[in-house]
């Protein structure tokens, strides 16, 4: 029995340590956004310029994902993942010292290309690790930590902003970082090799797989990060809507966004458990038939609805994002893990970049929220689509 033991410690051991570098990545890339009126202000940019600024994590994510899953394959998870955050850490103290716009936008590239490798390799530490019949739910409790890490970060940063301006809190950030790279290095138990497989704490080695990168319906689940396009806008725009429709201060807005995370946390620990009880494609139809409406919702003027609708956007839509990773993992063998998990990010990269910078340009020409709104909706309709045509693919295939 104590072999089995040590695995149990193991298995909890590795996931303790994912979900903190998750946590110290996920702080800063979205508990910053109650920053960025004090931001927008300091450089005197447009709206237009803010969403390219927010919108470069899409642009970094795009050109770094595959990448990224192929480090975790070549020099391993841990250490890949380690440096991602500590790249995180150098972007963050970059962007604290930034003069200009560009300099800021330097700085935030270096940040993003950091917690794009982090990212990718923490996807890629839970699928391994985890046991097959109880992914689904790893992935729901990395949501909900995820989420946690959110509702911490955006009054984090903005009480550290109050005495210290809003560079302050962006310093604030980057010391989570160091700390997060500190505990999952020492946290951490990395993957056996055998016959150039990876095998974890007992676990047999998969079968000889199939490239991800020759696999048709891994490259078509790119599609489906159109489904957390509204969420990630959200994320950075619900500050700027607050302000200019309901005349809140930035400390209101990050509320807003903190109870959204809160709803969150809850929200993904129910989808994962419902996603390994039940069928998955099943489940994420039904997630995206509920989102639809919630975006339409956004445009509202009431105060009540726009909460109630902004957390239905960024708590759903991260389930849906955690759950497309959980499914991607199950297309291909172990080895292939890390690639599987790159390809499938460039998805939520592409409509990482793509739903920011249209929501600012529309709101640059139209003067309002509205249009944007309609537009992350319409790519939650294409994503259900999608999401239709896969699961009968899938059943096809079976």
């Amino acid at each position: 029995m104590e072999p089995v033991s040590d695995q149990g410690r193991n298995w909890i051991a590795s996931f303790t340590a994912i979900i903190v570098a998750m946590m110290a990545i996920q702080m800063s890339s979205l508990g910053f956004s109650p920053l960025l009126p004090a931001i927008q202000k300091d450089f005197g940019i447009s709206y237009s310029q803010i969403g390219l600024f927010t919108g470069l994590y899409g642009l970094v994510a795009m050109a770094v994902s595959v990448p990224a899953g192929l480090l975790a394959k070549r020099v391993g998870e841990k250490p890949a993942l380690t440096g991602g955050l500590l790249g995180v850490a150098l972007g963050l103290l970059l962007l604290s010292q930034a003069s200009t716009y560009e300099w800021a936008l330097g700085a935030r590239a270096v940040w993003l290309i950091g917690y794009r490798v982090a990212f990718v390799c923490v996807m890629t530490s839970i699928a391994l690790v985890a046991p097959p019949d109880f992914r689904s739910t790893a992935m729901g409790i990395l949501g909900a930590m995820s989420s946690l890490a959110s509702v911490i970060g955006a009054p984090f940063g903005t009480i550290i902003a109050e005495p210290y301006g809003w560079r302050g809190g962006i310093i604030g950030f980057a010391g989570m970082a160091l700390l997060g790279a500190a505990l999952f290095w020492f946290g951490y138990k990395p993957m056996a090799r055998s016959g150039g497989q990876t095998v974890l704490h007992g676990h047999a080695p998969s079968a000889p797989s199939r490239s991800a990168f020759r696999t048709p319906v891994v490259w078509s689940m790119v599609l489906l990060g159109l489904i957390n396009m509204g969420g990630f806008s959200a994320t950075f725009f619900v500050p700027s809507a607050v302000k200019t429709t309901f005349h809140l201060s930035p400390l209101e807005s990050a509320y807003v966004i903190s109870a959204s995370y809160v709803v969150a946390i809850f929200a993904n620990l129910l989808f994962g458990y419902l996603c390994d009880k039940f069928n998955r494609w099943d489940m994420m139809i039904g997630l995206a038939v509920l989102l639809v409406p919630s975006c339409f919702a956004m445009m509202t003027p009431n105060l009540l609805v726009f909460r109630v609708a902004t957390a239905l956007v960024i708590s759903l839509g991260l389930c849906a994002t955690n759950q497309i990773f959980a499914l991607a993992a199950d297309v291909v063998g172990r080895s292939e893990i890390g690639p599987v998990m790159g390809v499938v990010g460039l998805g939520g990269g592409l409509f990482g970049y793509v739903g920011p910078q249209v929501l600012g340009m529309l709101r640059d020409r139209t003067g309002g929220f509205t249009a944007g709104w309609y537009f992350v909706a319409i790519g939650v309709i294409l994503s259900l689509i999608e999401i239709v045509f896969l699961r009968h693919y899938m059943r096809s295939r079976k």
